[in-house]
C-alpha cells in the first residue's frame, strides 16, 4: 500500500497524535555509542550523525542538546510522493509562530515542535484538518 496523495484527503484526515515525552536532537560523530533501539532517527551528516531520541536517554546518556521537542504523529498515511501535504501543515504553523521539523517515515509524517508549543501545534493540525471538512 503506497499511502495517500490526494492532497485535500490528507489534509481532511491527518488525525494529528501527541506522543509522550520530550524528545532531543543530537549530534554525534560515532552513533555505534547509542544503543540501537534507543533512537528514533538517524541522519548521517558531513558534520556528524543527527539522532532523535528521548530527553531521558539523551541524559542519562550525557548527550549535549539545545532544543526539547514534542513529537506529533500524523496518523493519516500518505504517500511518499504526496505533493503539499508539508507545505500545507508548515504553512498552518507557521502562521501560529510554531516551527516545525518535519520528518517522514514510509507510512506516516512525524513532526517536532517546541515542547512549550505541543498543544497550540496539535490545535492548529486538528483546525487545519477540519477546515477542509467545513
Amino acid at each position: 500500500m503506497s499511502g495517500e496523495k490526494n492532497l485535500k484527503k490528507l489534509i481532511s484526515n491527518l488525525r494529528p497524535i501527541l506522543n509522550e515525552g520530550e524528545y532531543v536532537f543530537v549530534s554525534v560523530a560515532d552513533a555505534s555509542i547509542i544503543p540501537r533501539n534507543l533512537s528514533l532517527v538517524e541522519i548521517k551528516e558531513k558534520e556528524g550523525i543527527t539522532l532523535v531520541l528521548s530527553k531521558n536517554d539523551a541524559d542519562r546518556l550525557d548527550l549535549p542538546y539545545s532544543y526539547i521537542a514534542t513529537w506529533i504523529t500524523l496518523e493519516v498515511h500518505s504517500s511518499l510522493e504526496a505533493i503539499g501535504l508539508t507545505a500545507a501543515f508548515s504553512r498552518a504553523l507557521a502562521a501560529a509562530n510554531i516551527s516545525c521539523n518535519v520528518i517522514a517515515g514510509y507510512y506516516h509524517d512525524h513532526i517536532f515542535v517546541d515542547h512549550k508549543d505541543s498543544q497550540l501545534a496539535l490545535q492548529t493540525l486538528i483546525k487545519l484538518s477540519e477546515s477542509i471538512n467545513e
